[in-house]
């Protein structure tokens, strides 16, 4: 498929822009619910008047993340869905950011986080071979799914 359209001039210039629809609109529901609710508590983008600090963000990103991951589709307190909260922290931190309302507080001297993580993904070829004779059952939620009998 071709970017441009040798009928439109337009697309030549269109094709340069940022690609916008590419970003997938579930995504903006999800986000939209997210900041919604945060809307109804503190109020429409209060960050941009407050401020944010980094590390509290990334720290309730992860906390949805993880919790939907364990297999809650939903917060207990809002009934919101943690995707949809995890993508409302990242889309605040970036909007805070740009906006120069971004407190960043991460962590000094983060460089060793790459170099380990190199270090270490070679440990991931060498135990695949190690195992690779080995058929264990890998649980997932769907293991949980089929127990309950749905």
């Amino acid at each position: 498929m071709s970017d441009q359209k040798p009928t439109n001039p337009k697309d030549i210039i269109g094709s340069t822009k940022l690609p916008l629809h590419l970003w997938p609109t579930t995504a903006t529901a999800m986000g939209c619910i997210g900041l919604l609710e945060g809307m109804l508590k503190y109020g429409r983008q209060n960050w941009r008047e407050a401020g944010v600090r980094a590390s509290i963000y990334v720290d309730a990103c992860k906390r949805h993340l993880d919790a939907w991951f364990e297999g809650e589709e939903c917060a207990p307190d809002s009934g919101s869905p943690h995707l949809a909260n995890a993508i409302a922290c990242l889309a605040i931190i970036i909007d805070a950011k740009a906006a120069g309302k971004l407190v960043d507080d991460r962590a000094y001297n983060g460089e060793g986080y790459r170099k380990l993580v190199e270090e270490l993904t070679p440990q991931v070829a060498h135990l695949q071979e190690l195992f690779k004779d080995k058929t264990p059952h890998h649980y997932t939620i769907a293991d949980k799914d089929a127990a309950s009998g749905q």
